[in-house]
């Protein structure tokens, strides 16, 4: 798939594939997302790596999970979260008001999870493979 092929009427979640606390996190947004807005993508797919260019990052030290909404719209760290959270229905959409707290304070909370998560959750040693009917959750 190419940057062109990629669906305009989907936010695509970027996340680390071989994190413990990744792939829960990724379960808990197909669960909640009701309106079927996300697709998911490994970082560390082709993919992955093809988005991440596109938008300027480096691949190699990107630590964080990144939101594509479009060629001029993506988030990183703790604003992709809250961003996450808002197209959520209930209680889960007011933790996107956490987004107006200053960066400096919810991207060190952030990067202070992303730098432990592996000794706190795990690694794998492969990336999740989706069951049949989560598939076309996921791009490749």
């Amino acid at each position: 798939m190419t940057i062109e092929e990629l669906p305009k009427n989907k936010k695509i979640v970027l996340f680390d594939g071989v994190c413990n606390l990744c792939d829960t996190s990724v379960q808990f947004i197909i669960k909640h997302d009701k309106k079927d807005i996300f697709r998911f993508v490994s970082i560390q797919s082709d993919l992955g790596k093809k988005i991440q260019n596109h938008i300027g990052f480096n691949s190699s030290k990107i630590d964080s999970i990144i939101l594509f909404v479009s060629d001029t719209e993506y988030y990183t760290k703790a604003q992709a979260v809250f961003t996450i959270l808002k197209d959520f229905n209930g209680l889960f959409s007011v933790f996107y008001y956490f987004v107006f707290l200053p960066k400096f304070v919810t991207n060190t909370l952030y990067d202070f999870v992303a730098r432990n998560r592996y000794k706190w959750y795990g690694k794998k040693d492969l990336c999740l493979i989706p069951t049949s009917e989560l598939k076309v959750k996921f791009l490749s």
